[in-house]
């Protein structure tokens, strides 16, 4: 096929990126800055419409990763990427004859602050997921779904805490506050969560796109399928990168309270850097949120092939290398 992916220069795009390529798909990639591999690379934003359009002509295949992530930065600025861009990518892709659409969005789309035990693709619920990303990620599945027709197969999925070498956006995260003696746990630290291994994140992804036009219309969790305890998952992380695990607990409702608190100073003072704690981060510190994947599985023929433990394995030797 020939495929636009959107968003590579981030982790999980880059690898999205270079898995189609090493299988034979002609790629190209679409994101604010350069990036290296075998495909033809187009510089831009995804909210800009001549830019999009010239990206994505030509294409049978569009895999919509671009977005703002994080949870700093005013509402309509995350508003901007994740739901207007997604109506350009959406329009572009129509206009153009793509066949096959995979909206890649977040679990958070569907979390409203309750533990989610084994819970399966809820709908993606914009006017009461938490924060502005999730909010935002959750207009824009919807409106991603929205297009699905024929003609124009459209997939969702919603891959959980993806992670790996290399990976800053979890891991360097965690590594960097447990070397400054700022990690804690939230709670007492047995809340159970799922990750997702980004080799299983992207065969997930494959599996959609070329199922796409079976599976159409709908939304999918992906995770490993090996939901732990928070303090575990923490302290597994930690060891790998040969770094302190955290030690210190902090109760739910001083972090949740103090985490509101920063947000609104951060977003007062237009700062972007990663405040010390979130509301948001409280609640996905101290609930559960793990996900029945047998619909997923059967769905898409995926089963993840990387274990949470192999996973470990091979960030241990990242960090050592």
């Amino acid at each position: 096929m020939r495929v636009l992916v959107t968003g590579a220069s981030g982790f999980y795009g880059r690898a999205v990126a270079g898995a189609l390529a090493a299988r034979g798909d002609e790629v190209t990639t679409l994101q604010r800055r350069a990036v290296a591999g075998p495909f033809r690379c187009v510089r831009g934003d995804v909210t800009d419409r001549a830019v999009v359009a010239e990206a994505v002509a030509g294409h049978d295949a569009v895999v919509h990763l671009a977005a703002r992530v994080g949870v700093v930065g005013t509402a309509a600025a995350f508003e901007d990427v994740n739901v207007g861009g997604t109506s350009v990518v959406v329009d572009a892709a129509r206009e153009a004859g793509v066949r096959r659409f995979v909206y890649v969005s977040s679990p958070s789309v569907a979390h409203v602050g309750r533990s989610l035990v084994g819970a399966p693709a809820a709908p993606a619920d914009p006017e009461h997921a938490r924060g502005h990303y999730a909010r935002t990620k959750a207009a824009g599945e919807r409106l991603a779904l929205a297009a699905d027709a024929e003609g124009l197969a459209v997939v969702a999925i919603r891959p959980h805490l993806v992670w790996g070498p290399g990976d800053q956006q979890l891991i360097g995260r965690v590594v960097a506050r447990a070397r400054a003696g700022r990690l804690a746990l939230i709670g007492d630290g047995a809340a159970l969560i799922d990750t997702t291994y980004v080799d299983n994140a992207v065969d997930a992804t494959l599996a959609a796109l070329d199922r796409a036009e079976d599976v159409h219309g709908r939304a999918f969790v992906v995770t490993n399928g090996e939901p732990r305890p928070v303090g575990d998952v923490l302290a597994a992380i930690c060891a790998a990168a040969g770094v302190p695990a955290p030690r210190r607990r902090v109760p739910f409702r001083v972090a949740w309270s103090g985490g509101r608190l920063v947000e609104l100073g951060w977003e007062l003072l237009g700062r972007e850097d990663d405040p010390p704690m979130t509301a948001f981060l409280a609640e996905q510190l101290a609930t559960a949120h793990w996900f029945d994947q047998r619909g997923t599985r059967a769905a898409l023929g995926w089963a993840p092939r990387v274990s949470f433990d192999e996973g470990l394995a091979r960030l241990a030797a990242s960090m050592r290398g």
